[in-house]
């Protein structure tokens, strides 16, 4: 029988609602059953596309000795990290403190009133490498709350109280009143940071952080800009590239980016998209073909939307969260990568021997491959003629596409997808593909109706368009009012920016703390504190996200009150960024233009005044090409209303239209 799943909008709890764990979803009602029933929680938090998730699922989940013990000892809570990002937040919080690390599936063991005494990750079903099994965690906890229940609740009162504290400091936005640091020492440190021989941050696992990539490149330094260019070189050439299809896996388990771990994410993917976009714009003829395999990783991305992740409905198009690492192999067996993994031997059986040696040579097939089954991942070795690749790789995706593919989660996440339209409007002022500008778009249409942001409740998530429960959080309304303000820029559409102005200011009223910083989602009862996170965590922190928007619109609009709102959440990613130079990739990005601006060369307002209103003309073209890191551009007719005072007075010369014209004023927001 379907547990209480069944009905939830999230395909990962879907994914569980036919395990034999009676499974509740997050929510007050779980926790009063747990104290109704006086028995701890056990919360397992996870993602459809996590590869250990699936593989705990299968082992524990489903396993009837395991689940009886679970049902009659615990009331079970299952959560989707990515429509309830606070949930996991908090708790992961918890588990980093009690274990000294982090990861998903999470599991934790939590008083009735949802206060943690024991956290873990991945359980397996048998004892193994000095690791008990989850049964055996299950039936230690489970007699530790019938002997020593006092304790228990004790320990967990005295864990939820230190974490609150820690989240809830009097002053987490740091000394608003004294000086920024030093954001030249602070890149200096970042590259430091950086691989000199495969490129990235640190060693294996390795992760893109392209928000990281980012402020590297604001200043032009060329040992910074030769850093990007390095690690995104590695990166597109790497096996965390699916060259084939396109767009990229979530991280590399190795320093050399060969093995990734294969599941694909889509806010990975738009924000890799961006940072391209921009090492395209820094890299020049003198790099060879460096720039054509940016371009080609750039359209690999869009192109893999487009086949691949895109939601249709009557109100517009938003693209899935992601697709899962594992899919069935040539024997029905549940691998991963098995999707994505090549062997000589298979890419002969597609070509002609001259092109299977090409193929074999450029990807680095050998026999002894580099998985433990000897197939491969395919990265790029050379500078193959553009042309005979891309029919190399139309015809091994022709054959890709029989297999059976990776299952996708079609949840559609707002902030995401916000932040893809950011990165779609750059990509396609670029690159001059309008096309991109109408997924642009359409995504942003989707959001607006969809997930309600025209209203006072806009959700987080939806699935087949229809809005699920979840509230939207912090991320959600500024990753919306960046695109929306972006592509507003772009176009000129005063609608678009209206709306942006709109959502901007409802995340101000529903996030707004009162040290000046942003939490990350509203209060929820059943959580014992609420959720803020100024590090980046994967990708950009949502408060990042939210003071890059605030300077995008400020820019747009001409309202110094936007800048006002951001200078005073800044020193909060300060504080981080004093700890680590990669603890806010966005944050250091905002400090490096601001300082950049201080010198004349950044946060420009940029009005690019054009009777016909185009988009793709070569001066908005070359404005969105060469422009500092920090600008924002707007297009529009003379005195175009809905920019402020960036098109007034534009007027005829002598009864004539005035030709294409670009108009510059620095923006002084400091």
């Amino acid at each position: 029988m379907a547990n209480r799943l069944v009905a939830e909008s999230s395909p990962y709890l879907r994914g569980h609602a036919d395990d034999l764990i009676d499974w509740w979803p997050w929510g007050p009602r779980a926790l009063a059953e747990a104290r109704r029933r006086q028995l701890p929680v056990l919360l397992s938090v996870g993602y459809a596309s996590c590869h250990w998730c699936h593989v705990m699922a299968q082992e524990s989940f489903r396993d009837p000795q395991v689940a009886q013990f679970v049902n009659d000892n615990f009331v079970a809570i299952a959560v989707d990290r990515e429509e309830r990002p606070d949930v996991d937040q908090v708790f992961m919080n918890a588990t980093q403190a009690l274990t000294g690390q982090g990861g998903w599936p999470m599991t934790v063991f939590c008083t009735p009133d949802g206060e943690p005494f024991f956290a873990g990750t991945y359980f397996p079903s048998q004892a193994r490498d000095g690791q008990p099994s989850f049964l055996q965690v299950c039936q230690t906890l489970a007699r530790a709350w019938a002997e020593r229940r006092d304790e228990v609740v004790e320990s967990g009162a005295h864990i939820a109280s230190q974490l609150a504290d820690q989240a809830s400091v009097a002053d987490p936005a740091g000394d608003q009143t004294g000086e920024p640091p030093a954001a030249d020492e602070l890149l200096a440190g970042a590259l430091a940071l950086v691989d000199p021989d495969n490129g990235g941050f640190g060693t294996a696992p390795k992760f893109p952080q392209p928000a990281s990539l980012d402020a590297l490149m604001v200043t032009g330094e060329p040992h910074q800009i030769g850093a990007v260019q390095l690690s995104l070189e590695h990166i597109v050439r790497g096996g965390i590239h699916d060259i084939v299809g396109g767009g990229f896996h979530r991280y590399a388990v190795d320093a050399a980016w060969a093995v990734p771990h294969f599941e694909k994410m889509l806010d990975d993917n738009a924000l890799l998209l961006g940072t391209l976009t921009r090492a395209w714009r820094r890299t020049g003829p003198e790099t060879g073909d460096l720039r054509e395999h940016f371009e080609l990783a750039i359209r690999g991305i869009v192109g893999w939307l487009s086949r691949e992740m895109a939601i249709t409905t009557d109100a517009g198009t938003a693209f899935a969260s992601g697709q899962d690492a594992d899919s069935l192999d040539a024997d029905g067996q549940r691998v991963e990568g098995a999707f994505y993994l090549w062997t000589p031997h298979q890419v002969e059986a597609v070509f002609n021997r001259r092109d299977a040696l090409f193929a074999q040579a450029v990807f680095h097939l050998t026999p002894k491959g580099t998985m433990p089954d000897h197939s491969s991942t395919l990265r790029l070795h050379g500078d193959p003629d553009p042309d005979r690749l891309k029919r190399i790789l139309g015809e091994l995706r022709e054959v890709r596409a029989r297999r059976p593919a990776p299952a996708r989660d079609d949840k559609v996440v707002a902030g995401w997808n916000g932040l893809l339209a950011d990165s779609l409007t750059s990509a396609a002022m670029v690159f001059g593909e309008p096309e991109w500008l109408t997924m642009a778009r359409s995504v942003l249409d989707y959001l607006w109706s969809v997930h309600h942001f025209d209203t006072d409740h806009a959700a987080r998530s939806s699935l087949a368009g229809v809005a699920g429960p979840a509230p939207a959080v912090l991320e959600d309304y500024a990753g919306f009012a960046l695109g929306a303000a972006r592509l507003a820029g772009a176009t000129g559409d005063t609608e678009l920016l209206d709306r942006a102005v709109t959502v901007l200011g409802r995340g101000v009223e529903l996030f707004g703390a009162d040290d000046g910083g942003f939490f990350d989602a509203q209060h929820d009862e059943a959580l014992f504190t609420r959720a803020r996170q100024l590090a980046d965590e994967g990708g950009p922190s949502a408060t990042s996200i939210m003071v890059t928007a605030l300077q995008v619109v400020a820019g747009l609009t001409g309202n110094r009150d936007w800048a006002d709102r951001a200078r005073r959440a800044e020193p909060g990613l300060w504080q981080v960024l004093e700890q680590t130079p990669l603890a806010s990739g966005w944050g250091l990005t905002q400090l490096a233009i601001d300082a950049q601006a201080t010198a004349g060369m950044g946060r420009a307002q940029v009005a690019i005044v054009d009777p016909e209103s185009r988009p793709m003309g070569l001066l908005a073209r070359a404005v969105w090409r060469l422009a500092p890191e920090g600008t924002v551009a707007a297009l529009g007719t003379p005195d175009a209303p809905g920019f402020g005072e960036l098109f007034a007075q534009r007027h005829d010369i002598d009864g004539a239209p005035p030709p294409t014209s670009a108009a510059t004023r620095p923006a002084s927001t400091r």
